[in-house]
C-alpha cells in the first residue's frame, strides 16, 4: 500500500470502531454506558493482536491489546458466536467492565475479532453500585471466565440465566444485549469491507499498518536519552488499614526497546487495589502512546517494544482471588505518575507535573419507590479533577485524567433516574498546586441522599499529594464528607434520607518556580 491507501486503510478500521461505539451508546439502557461512555471498542487480528481502536478508555484498551490473545486462542470458534467474560485474571480488568467478543468470518475462514468493554454498575456485588471496599474478589461479584453468549447465533440460555438471576438491576440485561448488538454491527462492517478489499489486500493492510506503527514508535524512541531511570510513588491505603503502598519503577531505555520492570514494589495486599498484569501494561502503553507522533496508528506494532515485568504476587500482578476492584480505577492512575515520574528524569522538557491521580469513584444504591412501583437501583459514577501543569501550559481544571476520559452523569439524569439531588457541581478553587504554570483545579461534587441507600467511595490523593515538578508546588489533596465529617479514603456505609456527601477532588500539581 502507498501512503494514502495506508491512511484510508487505517480510518476506515477505526470508523468501525468508532460506529461500534455510537451503536452501544445508543442501545445501551444505563447512564454508565449511555451519558457516561464507560465502554471501550475494538477490532483484533485471527490472532487476537490488536488492528485498530476508537478513542475510548485507556485502561481498557490497554488491557485488551495485552490480554486478548489468550481468551481468543482458548476458544473454538464458529460464525454467530460471542464470548463473554469479566475474569481478571483471565483477560479481564475488573468484574463491572464486562467484555463481549464476537469473531468475525470471510468464506468459512476465522479473520478477525472485534470486541466491546463495558462498565456495569451491577454485577452482583457484596453492595449496590458493585465497587466495594472488598478484600477478596468475590465480594466484588459475578466471575464469568470466558464463556459463549451466543453460540452459532444460538443464545446461552443457561448463561443468560444466570446473568438474570444474579443482578438485581434490568439496566444490565438490556445493557448485555446493546454489547451483542454493537459486535453485530461490527462484524457485518469488516466483512463489508474485507469482501471490497479481498482477504490477501486486508491482511496486507494489517501487515503493513503494524510495520509503520513500529517504525514511527522506534523513531520515538531513538530521541529518548538511552539509561536506566528509577522513579516511585505510593498509593494512600487499601482500604483494609495497609497504608503507602509502594509502586517502583526501573525504567531501561534502549534504542529499540523499553523494560517497564516493576521489581520493586509492594506485594499484593488484602484491599482491593491490587490488578493483574494486563492493567499495568495499559497504564505503560497509555504513557508511551501519549509520547509517540500523533499519526501513530492504534495497532500492535506500535507496542512490540514495549516489554514489561512485575513479580507474581506483587500489587501489579496480582493472583487470585485477591481483590481488584480499585486496581482498574485507582492503581493504573498511580502506574502513569510513576512512569512519567521516571521519563522525567529523561525528557524533563516533555513530563508534565502529577494530575489529580484518582477517579474518585462513588457507587451507591438501594430500593426505593417510584410511580407505585419498589426500584432497585445502582448508580457508579468517576468524578474529575485537576490536570498536572507542563512546560507549554498550565492544567485544565475539573477534567477526567490518564486512564479513563469517560463523561459525568448529568445532574439532570442522575435526579430523574435516582433517589438523589446534586447540591453542589463546582471548580475547587486554588486547589491546583501553584507554579509558572499552575495546576488545574478539581472539583466539588455533593449528593443529597432521597432514600435510604449504601455508599462506597474509592479514591486516592488523599494522603499523598499529586507532585509538582521543576519547582511547581504540589496540588491540594483530595477530601471526602459525610454529613460534615470527614471520612477516610476508601470507606463503606448506609446512608439516610437527608444524608450529604460531599467529594472534593485533588488538584493538579504547578510546574516551574514562580518568577519574583
Amino acid at each position: 500500500m502507498n501512503p494514502i491507501e495506508l491512511n484510508l486503510f487505517s480510518s476506515r478500521l477505526e470508523s468501525i470502531c468508532e460506529q461500534m461505539g455510537e451503536v452501544l451508546r445508543q442501545a445501551a439502557f444505563s447512564p454508565n454506558i449511555r451519558d457516561r461512555l464507560d465502554y471501550s471498542c475494538a477490532i483484533f487480528d485471527a490472532a487476537g493482536k490488536l488492528s485498530s481502536q476508537a478513542a475510548h478508555i485507556p485502561v481498557h484498551l490497554g488491557s485488551m491489546a495485552f490480554a486478548l490473545a489468550d481468551v481468543v486462542n482458548s476458544i473454538d470458534w464458529q460464525e454467530g458466536d460471542q464470548v463473554i467474560f469479566n475474569d481478571p485474571y483471565l483477560g479481564g480488568t475488573h468484574l463491572p467492565d464486562v467484555t463481549m467478543v464476537a469473531p468475525v468470518f470471510h468464506q468459512q475462514q476465522l479473520v478477525a475479532f472485534v470486541v466491546n468493554r463495558a462498565h456495569h454498575a451491577d454485577i452482583g456485588a457484596s453492595t449496590p453500585g458493585s465497587m466495594p471496599v472488598s478484600s477478596s474478589l468475590h465480594e466484588e461479584g459475578l466471575v464469568l471466565a470466558p464463556v459463549h453468549y451466543l453460540q452459532a447465533g444460538e443464545y446461552n440460555q443457561q448463561v443468560v440465566e444466570k446473568l438474570i438471576d444474579k443482578l438485581s438491576s434490568t439496566e444490565s440485561a438490556g445493557d448485555f444485549a446493546a454489547q451483542v448488538s454493537a459486535n453485530h454491527f461490527a462484524v457485518a462492517a469488516l466483512q463489508s469491507l474485507i469482501n471490497k478489499m479481498d482477504l490477501d489486500q486486508y491482511q496486507a493492510g494489517l501487515y503493513a499498518l503494524n510495520d509503520y506503527a513500529y517504525k514511527l514508535s522506534t523513531r520515538f524512541l531513538e530521541k529518548i536519552p538511552q539509561g536506566v531511570y528509577t522513579f516511585e510513588d505510593v498509593m494512600d491505603d487499601d482500604g483494609q488499614q495497609n497504608q503507602a503502598i509502594k509502586i517502583r519503577l526501573t525504567l531501561t531505555i534502549r534504542k529499540k526497546h523499553i523494560v517497564a520492570d516493576f521489581h520493586g514494589t509492594a506485594p499484593q495486599v488484602a484491599g482491593n487495589i491490587n490488578c493483574p498484569l494486563s492493567v499495568a501494561a495499559a497504564a505503560v502503553y497509555y504513557v508511551f502512546r501519549c509520547l509517540m507522533p500523533e499519526q501513530t496508528p492504534a495497532c500492535a506494532g506500535a507496542f512490540e517494544m514495549i516489554t514489561l515485568k512485575a513479580p507474581l504476587g506483587s500489587l501489579l500482578n496480582a493472583q487470585y482471588p485477591a481483590a481488584v476492584a480499585a486496581g482498574n480505577v485507582e492503581t493504573s492512575t498511580r502506574i502513569v505518575d510513576v512512569v512519567l515520574g521516571a521519563l522525567g528524569q529523561a525528557i524533563p522538557e516533555l513530563i508534565p507535573a502529577a494530575s489529580h491521580g484518582s477517579m474518585n469513584n462513588v457507587s451507591m444504591g438501594g430500593v426505593f419507590e417510584k410511580a407505585g412501583t419498589k426500584n432497585r437501583w445502582h448508580y457508579y459514577e468517576t468524578i474529575g479533577g485537576g490536570m498536572g501543569a507542563g512546560e507549554h501550559g498550565g492544567g485544565l481544571s475539573a477534567v477526567q485524567t490518564h486512564m479513563t476520559n469517560t463523561l459525568n452523569t448529568p445532574v439532570e439524569v442522575l435526579e430523574t433516574e435516582y433517589p438523589l439531588r446534586v447540591e453542589t457541581y463546582a471548580v475547587r478553587v486554588d486547589s491546583g498546586g501553584k507554579g509558572g504554570r499552575p495546576g488545574g483545579n478539581g472539583l466539588v461534587r455533593s449528593f443529597r441522599f432521597l432514600a435510604p441507600a449504601h455508599v462506597s467511595v474509592l479514591t486516592e490523593r488523599r494522603h499523598v499529594a499529586p507532585w509538582g515538578r521543576q519547582g511547581g508546588e504540589d496540588g491540594a489533596l483530595g477530601e471526602n464528607w459525610l454529613n460534615g465529617k470527614l471520612q477516610l479514603a476508601k470507606f463503606q456505609g448506609s446512608v439516610n434520607p437527608g444524608d450529604l456527601l460531599q467529594i472534593h477532588t485533588p488538584g493538579g500539581g504547578g510546574f516551574g518556580s514562580i518568577e519574583k
